[in-house]
């Protein structure tokens, strides 16, 4: 199933099912009003939104409603936590901000006019409980959901560089693995990542070659059980879209079985800061920033 959080003004969005085509979507309140409370209580919360998605899918879904990415926050807007590894990073994946989860069309974050910003595609993994001392097979096994993520670094630092990650942008859906079909084995998605920018289509990195997810869950979870709603991430560099300067755009897609987009797309562009950015207005934030409490 497909799974998005639609901006409400609240900080974990109203949880909605998509249909598989990303075309139509439909409320999800009768079950669950927010992505976490179905994964603390997946057993028994999630076979309900998988009979609302078939009924959706089939065309029988009550109030369905033409699915709107632009107004769409991360799926998972506030994760129990975040990390990411790299074949080039640490042996253990590094924790990163989990408050500056963006939404798909949220502006990325402000580069000053010498800065240049590069991006590195991301395949996240949202896991239900995962007890201490898993071993890799048995930390897949509490993969709930697959993200689609680009993550923004300062030019240079390299994507081992842990410290100066701004943020993360997410596409709009979430999907359970199965929706990958065959792509989806081993712990990773063997799919390559459209990737547009106003020059043209770049080289499409391919995120089977990244690190597979199921040993950094149990890197991650060796000492410590991860609670539903971490979020763990395997990503590759998206090759010359390194270099990106103020007002590029940029748009991130990975294609499922059948042609359409299996997350939806990320479409963004890069801002200066408002000191800098004479005479351009600066982007409208969709509300997936950091709030305050």
């Amino acid at each position: 199933m497909k799974l998005a959080s639609l901006n409400d003004g609240s900080r974990d969005g109203q949880l909605v099912v998509v249909s598989r085509d990303l075309s139509s979507a439909c409320i999800a309140n009768g079950i669950a009003g927010r992505l976490q409370a179905v994964l603390d209580d997946w057993n028994f919360l999630s076979p309900q939104l998988e009979s609302l998605y078939e009924a959706l899918n089939a065309g029988r879904a009550r109030h369905a409603f033409a699915f709107d990415p632009a107004q769409c926050l991360a799926p998972l807007p506030r994760a129990a936590l975040f990390a990411e590894g790299w074949a080039d990073g640490p042996a253990d994946p590094a924790l990163v901000r989990a408050d500056a989860l963006l939404g798909p069309h949220a502006p990325a974050p402000a580069a000053g006019p010498q800065e240049r910003l590069g991006v590195a595609v991301l395949l996240a993994a949202v896991t239900g409980d995962v007890p201490a001392g898993a071993g890799a097979d048995q930390a897949l096994d509490g993969v709930r959901l697959l993200l689609l993520a680009g993550a923004w670094r300062l030019d240079g630092d390299g994507v081992g560089a842990w410290d100066r990650r701004p943020a993360t942008a997410f596409a709009p859906v979430a999907v359970t693995p199965d929706e990958a079909g065959a792509a989806w084995r081993g712990g990773r998605l063997h799919r390559a990542v459209d990737v547009q920018v106003d020059r043209g289509r770049l080289d499409p990195p391919d995120l089977g070659t990244a690190l597979p997810l199921g040993p950094l869950l149990a890197a991650l979870a060796r000492r410590h059980p991860l609670a539903p709603g971490s979020i763990v991430a395997t990503g590759v560099p998206a090759g010359d879209a390194a270099g990106l300067t103020v007002h590029d755009r940029l748009r991130l897609a990975a294609h499922g079985d059948h042609g359409a987009d299996l997350f939806g797309a990320i479409t963004t562009r890069l801002r200066a800061p408002a000191a800098t950015d004479e005479g351009v207005p600066e982007a409208a934030d969709d509300g997936n920033a950091t709030r305050e409490a």
